[in-house]
């Protein structure tokens, strides 16, 4: 994974790309449109669902995409409902970390392993945090992305030939509980880095905290590699630093109201492009989206100081992310990448 060179194509990624460009696209610009933006927003999160098990047929992946989107839910109504609170932030941090990792690796989800349910979980809490919406109406928003992200995922099922694909049982296609050697490493290491990243966040801004968290498990991946590891730190550090360059670019433009849902979607169907083959490129397109749908959410929208604030953070936890490889033995081969 080299900052100069691309990866091998790893098959064609456009059709999961335009889903979750849909996904995130229509909800936005349909509340837009009905006058309350902000649940448009919310309800755009849900297209996280659509970037599990990308690679594996579309009736197999009827079947996953549920209890993922069941798992982002409860991750964002916890996340919501702890909000008020900065200790229940912080002890939800670690507690979705450490669940969400031991499940995905523990059941082989893959990519993108458990980093969306903390970010969903603490963007959650800050939305809730700053914007005067009550937690169980964020709650039914995320989930009506969810279930909309869902139904655009299925669409292909239209599609004799593909309704026609032999289906897997589910047993097959989650295998577990089990950790082998390589998944109980990784696990420990979210461990780690999860309890140093809600404690440094004490020192530096407790709402930040799962940014920090959530940027260290982003580098320890679904990788069990030291390589890897700062590879992928490398990567996420760069790319988030030239990433709010061009935050800082768009809010320049003042985008709003239809234009933000068609800049986001843009923006999330050039991602899944992309993110298989060069990380640091990925992250440089991810930074601005992800500023973009939680500064309009919260009314913080060009706001250079959170996305200084992202910098650090994200600086933190790669760093710890990276720190934390050593665990793994150097004879340990890489794994597929997310």
């Amino acid at each position: 994974m080299s900052l100069f060179a691309f990866a091998p194509p790893s098959g064609p990624r456009w059709q999961l790309g335009l889903q979750a460009a849909i996904g995130m696209a229509v909800p936005i610009a349909v509340m837009t449109l009905l006058g309350d933006p902000t649940l448009g927003y919310i309800a755009g999160s849900g297209a996280f669902t659509v970037l599990f098990a990308g690679a594996a047929p579309v009736v197999d992946r009827a079947r996953v995409l549920p209890i993922v989107a069941a798992a982002l839910i409860v991750s964002a109504a916890l996340g919501a409902f702890a909000g008020a609170s900065s200790w229940l932030v912080t002890i939800g941090i670690v507690v979705i970390a450490l669940v969400a990792a031991g499940l995905s690796f523990g059941f082989r989800l893959g990519p993108p392993g458990p980093l969306f349910f903390v970010l969903v979980f603490g963007l959650s809490a800050q939305v809730t945090g700053h914007a005067a919406i009550a937690p169980l109406t964020y709650t039914a928003a995320i989930a009506s992305g969810c279930l909309f992200s869902y139904v655009v995922a299925m669409s292909p099922l239209l599609i004799r030939r593909v309704r026609a694909h032999p289906p897997r049982p589910l047993r097959e296609l989650l295998p577990g509980p089990a950790l082998d050697d390589a998944s109980r490493l990784r696990l420990l290491r979210v461990v780690i880095v999860a309890l140093l990243g809600v404690l440094i966040g004490f020192f530096v801004d407790p709402a930040r905290s799962y940014w920090i968290v959530g940027a260290a498990i982003a580098v320890i991946g679904v990788a069990a590699d030291r390589r890897a590891a700062f590879q992928r730190g490398l990567h996420r550090m760069l790319g988030t630093v030239l990433g709010v360059g061009v935050y800082a670019l768009l809010a320049l433009l003042h985008p709003h109201g239809l234009w933000i849902a068609l800049l986001l979607g843009i923006m999330q169907f050039s991602v899944e492009l992309v993110v298989v083959r060069h990380y640091a490129l990925a992250l440089m397109i991810i930074t601005p989206l992800v500023l973009l749908l939680t500064g309009a959410a919260t009314g913080q929208i060009g706001s250079m100081d959170v996305a200084l604030e992202r910098v650090i953070d994200t600086i933190i936890g790669a760093a710890l992310g990276t720190a934390s490889g050593v665990l793994h033995p150097k004879e340990v081969p890489a794994t597929r990448r997310d």
